[in-house]
């Protein structure tokens, strides 16, 4: 085929039945540790370690499947046994993959070569090629009914809209290079899509069923850096450039419903999360704080700021081979990094937010604080516990059914947190496994930790289910 053609190659046509006041909390290292409150001990077991390539590695949706990718393989495993189901072999290395929504197909974009490669769990010999040609291919996601593939072109001309069903083809001009661009409602009804227009930032709302253009409207942004729909899918969040703090709220039919402004002529917005009852917005911002804004008509009746501590140029923790949680009593001297004023991308300010399940518990990262996690009482707008670490902090994520937070530094260790306690925990085997990121299941009794070159899974078994999966009764780590 030509090259500057776009083509969807071996794609047949799916059957109809296929549609769609700190203080740190101490807990030593244990085999068997308390979680989620009075009666219910939990367990740890790891599994082996499998190979990986890219810390490409999710869990499905519907949490049956786990897929994991090894340089031009895409492997999917039953998350019970781990046994391989399936392995399928792409035409060049795997720089993304994504699921469908219900789990019935599964994407791996190799943006080098601008191509897509969709695979089918229900028919494994069913497989279809997306190549954009010379248009190129930067980014690649599902639509919410997982019947779609939306694909943006290089320099963000267009988004190319292609039909697993139909096999039609559609195009949305002017998205805009931003820091997310596109966002879904919670339900799958609607998308909202940044756009960038002589000059002028705009957002288009599409409807996902049939891809008809529902409200246009620009925005009172100067350069728009993202947008994300409230979990309730009735308030749009945009916030301007780290140039200009604006934090702006829509209703689905455009209308401004609120817009905020913490002050002028400084850095701004670097990170935003919507709480689960999508009654409040978190924005962390470059100076450091964390903005705690309720979506409502007069957002001014409810706004707290949430202001870090300074924190003292601190000695560096002590190393060891083992390592536990102790309690400090306040004040604290916390490690810091001193900016380097000469160069983009400064490490300050709030880098990552994310709520916990119940909208109890808000988790921030400092970026100048590296080594310490900040959990928030967002009930009473309160400092609830600082953890900090021997090692900067890469990444954090809370478990989706209770407020328990997994965090991982690089090393060869996981901690958790939860109101009970906290615990750091080795992970087992040969070499040095050093978890650089890590994923929950859905149902949060497993959590699957990723390396540079492999990955396992860390079972979180209740003392009913001890010994069932991966071990022996009485063999835990």
């Amino acid at each position: 085929m030509p090259r500057g053609t776009r083509a969807l190659i071996g794609c047949a046509m799916l059957p109809s039945s296929s549609l769609p006041a700190a203080e740190v909390a101490v807990a030593p290292v244990v085999p068997a540790l308390t979680f989620a409150g009075p009666g219910s001990a939990a367990a740890m077991n790891f599994s082996e370690v499998f190979k990986l390539s890219s810390l490409l590695c999710k869990f499905s949706p519907d949490g049956k499947y786990l897929a994991s990718c090894v340089q031009y393989r895409l492997v999917i495993r039953d998350v019970n046994t781990l046994q391989i189901l399936q392995l399928y072999t792409c035409l060049d290395q795997i720089q993304h993959i994504e699921w469908s929504a219900d789990s019935l197909f599964i994407l791996c974009a190799m943006y080098k070569r601008g191509l897509v490669q969709v695979w089918s769990l229900e028919q494994p010999e069913w497989h279809c090629r997306i190549d954009e040609g010379s248009a190129g291919l930067v980014a690649s996601c599902w639509s919410p009914d997982g019947r779609h593939i939306l694909n943006t072109t290089e320099f963000h001309l267009r988004i190319t809209v292609w039909s697993l069903c139909t096999k039609s083809v559609s195009y949305i001009k002017y998205p805009k290079a931003c820091q997310q661009g596109i966002t879904f409602t919670r339900d799958g009804r609607y998308m909202a899509l940044a756009e960038r227009r002589d000059c002028k930032d705009h957002v288009s709302v599409f409807v996902c069923s049939d891809w008809q253009l529902l409200r246009h409207f620009d925005t009172e942004t100067q350069d728009l850096a993202g947008i994300e729909w409230a979990p309730n899918g009735c308030v749009l969040a945009v916030w301007d450039t780290c140039l200009e703090y604006k934090v702006l709220l829509y209703s689905l039919d455009g209308r401004l419903l609120s817009a905020y402004c913490a002050y002028e002529w400084s850095l701004g917005v670097k990170s935003v999360a919507w709480s689960p009852s999508s009654q409040f917005l978190a924005v962390g911002s470059y100076d450091g704080k964390v903005v705690y804004k309720e979506a409502e008509k007069n957002p001014r009746l409810a706004l707290g700021r949430l202001a870090f501590p300074p924190p003292r140029a601190a000695a560096g923790p002590a190393s060891t081979t083992e390592s536990k949680y102790e309690i400090a009593s306040a004040p604290v001297s916390l490690q810091t990094l001193k900016p380097i004023a000469d160069r983009a991308n400064p490490k300050i300010g709030i880098g990552a937010l994310a709520f916990s399940p119940d909208n109890y518990f808000l988790a921030t990262r400092n970026d100048s604080v590296p080594n310490a996690v900040w959990i928030w009482d967002v009930q009473k707008l309160r400092l609830f516990v600082v953890l900090e670490q021997l090692s900067p902090v890469r990444s954090f994520q809370w478990d989706p059914q209770q407020p328990r937070l997994a965090i991982c530094t690089g090393g060869g260790k996981v901690y958790l947190w939860s109101p009970a306690g906290c615990v750091s925990v080795q992970v087992p085997g040969e070499g040095d496994f050093q978890v650089l990121s890590l994923c929950w299941h859905f149902s949060g009794d497993s959590l699957a930790l990723l390396s540079k070159d492999h990955f396992c899974l860390c079972f979180l078994e209740t003392e009913e289910r001890v010994g069932t999966a991966f071990g022996r009764p009485g063999d835990h780590t």
